[in-house]
């Protein structure tokens, strides 16, 4: 049979594709001629033969059917894409979760890694073994720890006293640009050891602070015997016996009770609840916040002069107050405030122990104190520029009753904001 097929020109129709596979239906017939035309209802064609033009219909259909299907196969497709990589970013996102939880365990000395003996004989077997140490010097060495950790004092090899005296004496004689300086009963500089080199810095201004206590016999008395510096682990276990006396509970829930064995970092609150539980009297003073420019804290130099200098002895040069030093705390250290100097131009300078600095840097000053040496304990305002710091500060000693509430208090820790 013959059939032609033509393009015609003039209005194109755009019905609807018939779904489900249904046939479309029988378009309408023109004439050319005397000659039936049928039109395609689907595009531009002509042709004069029906049962071909259904089979033309039919392919289109085809098409729309094949189309659709690879549509619905692409979306299949782009959703699993997705799901996988959204599987993807769940599971990186919790591998990167889980390290940085356990780098922050390591940082925080709470990997389960030891603790102060642990690191201790860990550092003199590695001298043994690079030829640093003879064996009989590491065997009496261990002896020597082992001993000091069963009685539970510190040994004294980080320990460097008399400083604070020599600065009295110094101020008195030289430093002329200082107009007045305070400084705190006297106090032993300890600093860390290969035993807690990296998170240790906590404990050894414990000991700082512990030095200068013992001095004055206001808070020697309070102490109940307490005559020696005690060692990293028996601090520990000091802290931890104020967290099951009910001090600060939350902070021992962070540490699941736990220091000993440890090279678990601490800070102002774990050194608020020891000292309380030492029936002292104590605050923490947070500066939450810079209070002058270029993020400076003008506010906690304040704080810190009205301290030393509340019992009105302004008008020596030197004061050396019957004050206890200061702990200090910011992001990832601890320090030791001693004093504070006011220069004739008005400035304030911390005078600062830091556990980061040797013994033999230390000693260096008994040599001769002056501007240079002077570098390893003072601290301008510039210096200090860290976002929040806090300090805990003691003034006097506690009752029973005002222990149990300042126990109490502890339930819910809270600390005085500046400002």
């Amino acid at each position: 049979m013959e059939w032609s097929v033509r393009d015609r020109q003039g209005q194109r129709l755009l019905p609807g594709a018939p779904s489900g596979g249904a046939r479309a239906p029988p378009p309408s017939p023109a004439r050319e001629n005397g000659q039936r035309l049928y039109e395609c209802p689907m595009c531009q064609l002509v042709c004069d033969n029906y049962p071909v033009l259904q089979e033309h219909v039919e392919l289109h259909l085809e098409e729309c059917s094949f189309l659709e299907g690879r549509h619905l196969s692409d979306l299949e497709l782009a959703q699993h894409l997705q799901d996988e990589e959204d599987r993807k970013r769940r599971e990186a996102a919790a591998r990167q979760e889980k390290e940085d939880f356990q780098k922050l365990q390591r940082q925080y000395g709470l990997d389960g890694s030891g603790g102060y003996k642990q690191q201790s004989l860990k550092y003199m077997e590695k001298e043994v073994a690079f030829g640093k140490m003879q064996p009989s010097e590491y065997h009496r060495r261990k002896a020597d720890m082992m001993e000091s950790l069963a009685f539970g004092t510190d040994d004294g090899k980080t320990r460097t006293s008399g400083i604070t005296e020599a600065l009295c004496q110094y101020y008195q004689n030289e430093c002329k640009d200082v107009k007045h300086v305070w400084l705190s009963t006297g106090v032993d500089h300890f600093h860390c050891s290969s035993g807690d080199k990296g998170w240790g810095c906590g404990y050894r201004n414990f000991q700082m602070l512990l030095s200068s206590l013992l001095r004055n016999s206001l808070y020697k008395d309070s102490l109940k015997g307490n005559t020696s510096i005690p060692c990293i682990p028996k601090i520990q276990s000091s802290i931890e016996d104020a967290w099951k006396e009910g001090f600060d509970p939350q902070g021992a829930s962070h540490f699941n009770g736990r220091l000993q064995g440890t090279k678990a970092w601490i800070g102002a609150c774990e050194i608020y609840s020891l000292l309380t539980s030492l029936s002292l009297k104590c605050q923490i003073i947070d500066f939450h916040q810079p209070t002058g420019p270029a993020g400076t804290h003008p506010r906690l130099f304040d704080w810190i002069l009205n301290y030393y200098s509340s019992d009105k002895e302004s008008s020596a040069k030197v004061v050396c107050t019957s004050r206890p030093p200061i702990y200090l705390q910011h992001q990832g250290h601890s320090r030791t405030i001693i004093g504070i100097e006011e220069r004739k131009n008005k400035n304030l300078c911390l005078l600062v122990f830091d556990p980061g600095c040797s013994s033999q840097e230390m000693q260096k000053m008994f040599k001769g104190i002056d501007g240079n040496s002077l570098r390893l304990l003072r601290r301008f305002l510039g210096n200090l520029k860290h976002k929040q710091y806090q300090i805990v500060a003691i003034d006097g000693v506690l009752s029973e009753e005002e222990k149990v509430v300042q126990r109490q208090a502890s339930q819910l820790f809270t600390a005085q904001r500046i400002p």
